[in-house]
């Protein structure tokens, strides 16, 4: 007997059933009593028109997994909905818990394998509700917060009076498992007509004895573009809310949920009203008949408690007086929608005037602004100096511009600025210093008297400034214009070796002083320790002596969405149980690489310090990221995964070609990656060799004085002389003075 029966209905969505199917039979779940993949898989030929029915006979005859259903075409009911072909799936079904999955649904990757490991952690519940995500017709997906009636807190197996918000909340069939064996006993099934999953959902969840919860994305649903409302479909509502009712009222013990049902049919027509009130195509008639049928549904389930303008049209509506409160909530919307029109320019006006005023206004000698990443978290080449402007500069007063979401990375001692506000505005005409590793606001007037730093963000691999000038993919529509305006504010620009500075002058012309000190933000690789390492490691919860590998990947100038050219539950099987997985998407992508739990892999895309994870990483694996020139200072071994070279030097470009001169070994294919660690060859002589070149060549001034230098230099007025490079002897014994975090089992505390 199979774990899982996932039954799939089709009709005309020939264009989506391969992704489907192939969703549900890549699944990576065994089951504890049979070593085969325990699954069956019914999908249903709803009498679809076009070649669906071909499609699962074509997987059928190759998968034995897949059974083929074919259901008679119905010329007077064409497209008659889920019901009877998931009905037919049931019959069929021998698994131990059901799911349905649409036809242009899919399965989100290892989906079954964690719904498997819920189930038998909540003692095999009658029903298991799990988080979905919605992917839009015209492609990407949305991905809300997790609704917090899906939490996993609490026990691992309840009652629905436990959680009441699971009946609240839209309730489709296909974002839960259903155990076999109470879907049989309770006799249920799925009504015909439209909105079946209206009582199907209801039914099963007010029946179930006992539920559990799973807080991840299981199935991506597909929204279908195309006017259901004009198709009359909503009419369906009204005898499956009957079907409801009914189903309650047949069990006395379910009476208590009637005020709760009535509310959420309330809640649902009058969403259905309004897509009636505008759908195209409808005529008035329609409309009205609609409205009448849902006044009386509402005054015959009696809905205690809707009140307000929301329920009014139902409750008393016909299709006038509905037309009219809508129009009424439309007026009230228009007047904000006028007020904040008309309160913008004036605060626009009023901001303008108060930076002219400012910037009248003596500059302040001991006020230093700092910013990174557009305004982002506490980070990078700024953060640095700031700390540092702290040490050493008496008196001096710092402030760092932010948005809310990264207060929490700003130091107590520093002042939050909001991008935009009177405060913003302040400080930017009147503090002294101004510092930042990307432009700041473009309108922003540089005072004689006012100091710029710019920081940059890491040693360029890949091409940038006036370079994109012949690059539109990469470029995004750049100002080129306006980039050397900011450029000419510029009074010092950062630069790590002679590469940065020759391609930075290059790329960004302008009578700005280079200095080549080093880069600030390697300062904490340089001068922390073993021990600073283990407690971030602590933090982490990353297991004993774990070898930690850090999967760093940069953007793709080519492509919308993340490059992930990696299997990472196979990279991780393949590289061993000793070894701990890292993974961290490019911070342009606000989102992480993968949203699937895989053991011994952690997610570290939102970690506020990407230099913390360095410390703790024995290797990284990258692709053309700027964390490479970093990274090196530690002398640990560093792969490359080159796997897109072509597309990617042809939409962006790179100043030098990688393969010429890489920091250790390279790999162009996933398996080519695997054999690299599993040889050893990551960590082996080569490696070391082709590490000490590219150490000596990116990281001649990095010794963890940087940041020192440049608040000397900038901040405090002396003329030092620049540092000489070190050699390789110095750079390695460096190194070996904080030796990789696993490798030599620092103390723990």
């Amino acid at each position: 007997m199979p774990r899982f029966s996932v039954i799939v209905p089709a009709y005309k969505l020939q264009a989506h059933l391969h992704a489907c199917l192939e969703s549900v039979l890549s699944q990576t779940f065994e089951s504890d009593e049979s070593p085969a993949f325990d699954l069956e898989v019914l999908a249903v030929d709803a009498g679809s028109p076009d070649s669906c029915g071909e499609i699962i006979d074509e997987f059928a005859a190759r998968d034995p997994r897949v059974a083929a259903v074919h259901l008679p075409a119905d010329p007077a009911d064409p497209g008659q909905g889920p019901g009877p072909a998931r009905n037919a799936g049931l019959v069929r079904a021998t698994g131990d818990y059901v799911l349905f999955l649409d036809g242009d649904d899919t399965l989100a990757p290892h989906a079954l394998r964690d719904i498997a490991d819920r189930l038998k952690a909540s003692g095999d519940p009658d029903v298991l509700v799990f988080g979905h995500a919605r992917t839009r017709w015209s492609g990407g997906t949305e991905h809300p917060p997790v609704p917090p009636h899906l939490t996993e807190s609490g026990p691992a197996a309840f009652q629905l009076a436990e959680r009441p918000a699971l009946l609240r909340q839209p309730s489709p069939s296909w974002n839960k498992a259903y155990r076999r064996e109470f879907i049989e006993r309770e006799g249920l099934a799925f009504p015909p007509g439209r909105h079946t999953d209206t009582f199907w959902s209801y039914a099963t969840l007010l029946a179930a004895a006992s539920l559990s919860t799973l807080e991840r994305v299981c199935v991506h649903h597909r929204a279908r573009r195309g006017p259901a409302v004009a198709r009359g479909r909503h009419f369906d509502l009204f005898p499956q809310y009957d079907r409801v009712f009914d189903f309650v009222d047949s069990r006395p013990a379910l009476g208590s949920w009637r005020p709760v049902l009535a509310r959420r049919m309330a809640d649902h027509l009058a969403a259905a009203s309004a897509d009636v009130l505008t759908a195209p195509g409808l005529s008035a008639r329609t409309r009205s008949e609609f409205f009448r049928l849902a006044r009386a549904h509402y005054g015959r389930h009696r809905v205690p408690g809707a009140a307000g303008l929301r329920h009014a049209g139902v409750r008393f509506g016909t299709y006038r007086t509905y037309r009219a409160l809508r129009g009424l909530r439309a007026l009230r919307a228009r007047a904000r929608a006028l007020a904040t029109a008309l309160a913008r320019p004036a605060r626009t006006a009023a901001l303008r005037l108060h930076y002219r005023v400012q910037r009248s206004l003596p500059v302040r000698e001991d006020l230093a602004v700092f910013s990174a990443y557009w305004n982002g978290g506490y980070a990078c080449g700024p953060a640095a100096i700031e700390a540092k402007v702290r040490e050493l500069v008496p008196g001096a007063r710092t402030a760092w511009i932010t948005t809310p979401e990264h207060d929490a990375t700003v130091p107590a001692p520093t002042r939050r600025l909001r991008p935009g506000g009177f405060a913003y505005f302040s400080a930017l005409a009147r503090a002294k210093y101004l510092v930042n590793n990307v432009e700041f606001d473009h309108r922003l007037v540089k005072r004689p008297g006012q100091t710029l730093l710019q920081t940059h963000h890491g040693t360029p691999l890949k091409t940038m400034g006036l370079d994109l000038t012949d690059r539109p993919a990469a470029a995004h529509g750049t100002d080129f214009t306006r980039l050397l305006a900011d450029a000419d504010k510029w009074d010092f620009v950062l630069s790590a070796n002679r590469h940065s500075t020759l391609t930075g002058e290059r790329a960004f012309p302008a009578a700005y002083t280079t200095l080549e000190y080093g880069s600030p933000r390697n300062d904490v690789l340089l001068r922390a320790t073993a021990v600073d390492a283990a407690q971030v490691r602590d933090r982490l919860g990353i297991p004993g002596r774990s070898t930690v590998v850090l999967y760093a990947p940069t953007y793709r100038d080519y492509s919308r969405a993340q490059h992930l050219p990696l299997d990472l539950e196979r990279l991780g099987r393949a590289l061993g149980p000793e070894f701990f997985l890292l993974t961290r998407a490019h911070f342009t992508y606000r989102e992480p690489l993968s949203r699937t739990p895989l053991p011994r892999v952690l997610d570290v895309t939102g970690h506020p310090s990407v230099e913390e994870l360095l410390l703790v990483a024995d290797a990284l694996v990258t692709d053309y990221s700027s964390l490479m020139f970093d990274y090196a200072n530690l002398d640990r071994p560093i792969v490359i995964l080159d796997d897109d070279r072509e597309a990617y030097e042809a939409a962006r470009g790179t100043y030098f070609d990688l393969r010429g001169g890489p920091p250790g070994a390279v790999a162009h294919t996933e398996d080519e990656l695997i054999d690299i660690f599993t040889t050893g060859h990551w960590r082996g002589s080569r490696s070391a060799q082709l590490r000490a070149a590219f150490r000596a060549r990116f990281c001649p001034y990095d010794d963890g004085h940087a940041a020192d230098r440049v608040v000397r230099r900038v901040f405090l007025g002396e003329a030092g002389a620049a540092p000489a490079p070190r050699s390789l002897p110095e750079q390695r014994a460096h190194a070996t003075e904080f030796a990789p975090p696993a490798l030599a089992a620092p103390p723990r505390r």
